[in-house]
């Protein structure tokens, strides 16, 4: 069976792992913020785009 569909790519990390046992506490503190502050950019942009996958829908729903 042929699938057309593009393969999608796989999510590039965002931060390349580091040796934490290099890190001060601070500077794991500081990492952990960065982080969270990306996963907080992530959730805004998927309930943008869910929205607009729902209302999409809406508007071809028969």
């Amino acid at each position: 069976m042929d699938d057309d569909r593009p393969i999608a790519p796989k999510p590039s990390p965002v931060l390349a792992p580091a040796d934490l046992d290099r890190l001060s506490v601070d500077e794991i503190d500081a990492r952990i913020g960065l982080l969270q502050e990306e996963i907080a950019r992530l959730e805004r942009a998927k309930a943008a785009k869910i929205a607009s996958r729902d209302a999409a829908h809406s508007v071809f729903k028969f």
